[in-house]
């Protein structure tokens, strides 16, 4: 059974740091583009940062850009976020997502097929 298992959330405050990981089992993703998506109070999901399969094309939502960083872990089959100059409007639940089956990175829901449970992340002003 293919899962994805995100962890590293909490309570920042403004101007903080955060690392969430997102470990998958089930089957090896190193074929896979892998991505964050986030869900805040109220609002629809929306594209974070993707990374393609070799991990050599990235690219960011404009409100994370700068910020965060996405990358991936071959040999340990999970990808990280690391978010800095955390903002209370990042406060939301994030989400690890992976296409199945492509190599290319999007910032298309729909084009992903696995998803995880969601790490919830808060920041305090």
């Amino acid at each position: 059974q293919v899962e994805l298992v995100e962890s590293g959330g909490g309570l920042v405050q403004a101007g903080g740091s955060l690392r969430l990981s997102c470990a998958a089992s089930g089957r090896t993703f190193s074929n896979d583009a892998m991505a964050w998506f986030r869900q805040g109070p109220g609002k629809e999901r929306e594209f974070v940062a993707a990374i393609a399969w070799s991990g050599g094309y990235t690219s960011y939502a404009d409100s994370v850009k700068g910020r965060f960083t996405i990358s991936r872990d071959m040999a340990k089959n999970t990808v990280y976020l690391q978010m800095n100059s955390l903002k209370p409007e990042d406060t939301a639940i994030y989400y690890c997502a992976a296409r199945g089956g492509s190599r290319l990175a999007s910032s298309n829901t729909f084009q992903y097929r696995y998803w995880g449970q969601g790490t919830r992340v808060t920041v305090s002003s």
